[in-house]
């Protein structure tokens, strides 16, 4: 893959998508620049990729009666379920039991048919494959087709081209998709900070592994970034081209989630702020003068635990 993949992906996918705000945090000494994925359609910048591989996918006429197929933690089967009712086409949505109930009620009101299977991500997308070879469907990766990075990578392009360059771009990471599409999409001399939950450290094993491999994932981001492998694609892009590694815990995305609504009254998932929460806690050594970039990338959470005395008029 190259970054014109992604400047393709771009032309494609903007009639279906919106180009996403962003926000300086003045109040913060070295006043960050956060771009708002999170208001993406479906909540999350996953829209992207899911219509870049069904409308890549439509042109070639491969896109048969049973439509289309994906596994998902929740994120990825709502831009999935959404791009198929934007466009006609039925999808059938698998996920596994730790997906939010926001989520799955989201997916239904999009016409999806829904199946719950195993325990995580990766039990659902077993049953998704095992599926899409019984209906031959076509399927739609969470994170590891080319397509679907390109389409991911769009969120770099257009960062950039709202804010002007920047030193440091800090993304939330799960299989990859997304940092290997920022990744693709900004220069070379461009720090690119890829952050993991600590209990769900799929790329930072890959790397030290230097190979994608199984990892045990849990936590509250599970849902979100619970992708047991890292993509091969997405291992291919960061090994080459370098990405820097950071692990945050589940206090610090519990910290992150607050203050991004105390101080924007933006609702985050756990897996949404997880850039966020390294920032915020001091993990990427930065330069005084570095401008730093972070991608605010999930919003799919029920927000009453964020709300102070919500019953009060």
């Amino acid at each position: 893959m190259t970054p014109d993949d992604v400047i393709a992906a771009r032309r494609r996918i903007s009639p279906w998508v919106r180009q996403t705000p962003v926000i300086v945090w003045d109040d913060h000494p070295r006043k960050p620049i956060l771009k708002l994925e999170a208001l993406q359609v479906t909540g999350s910048f996953k829209a992207r990729g899911a219509f870049n591989r069904v409308l890549v996918a439509r042109e070639a006429g491969d896109i048969g009666a049973a439509g289309v197929i994906g596994a998902s933690g929740g994120n990825a089967g709502l831009a999935l379920a959404y791009a198929a009712n934007r466009l006609g086409i039925p999808a059938e949505i698998v996920v596994p039991e730790t997906s939010s109930p926001v989520k799955l009620e989201r997916l239904r009101t999009l016409g999806a048919t829904v199946v719950v299977q195993g325990q995580r991500y990766g039990d659902a997308y077993d049953w998704a494959i095992a599926r899409q070879a019984e209906t031959g469907a076509l399927f739609v990766h969470a994170y590891d087709q080319a397509e679907v990075v390109a389409g991911q990578g769009t969120t770099g392009i257009e960062f950039l081209e709202q804010v002007g360059e920047l030193d440091v771009v800090m993304v939330a990471a799960g299989g990859g998709g997304l940092v290997a599409g920022v990744r693709l999409a900004v220069p070379p001399k461009t720090r690119v900070i890829a952050v993991e939950p600590e209990l769900a450290p799929t790329i930072r094993r890959a790397l030290e592994h230097g190979a994608p491999l199984d990892v045990d994932v849990a936590g509250l981001a599970a849902d979100s970034l619970g992708a047991r492998r890292c993509g091969d694609i997405a291992f291919e892009i960061l090994s080459k081209l370098g990405v820097e590694s950071i692990l945050v815990t589940e206090e610090e995305m519990v910290t992150a989630r607050r203050r991004l609504w105390d101080e924007f009254r933006l609702v985050g998932e756990y897996g949404g702020v997880a850039a966020l929460a390294a920032y915020l806690a001091d993990k990427v050594p930065l330069a005084p003068s570095e401008r730093v970039g972070i991608i605010f990338c999930g919003a799919n959470s029920d927000p009453s635990d964020l709300m102070d005395n919500p019953g009060r008029a």
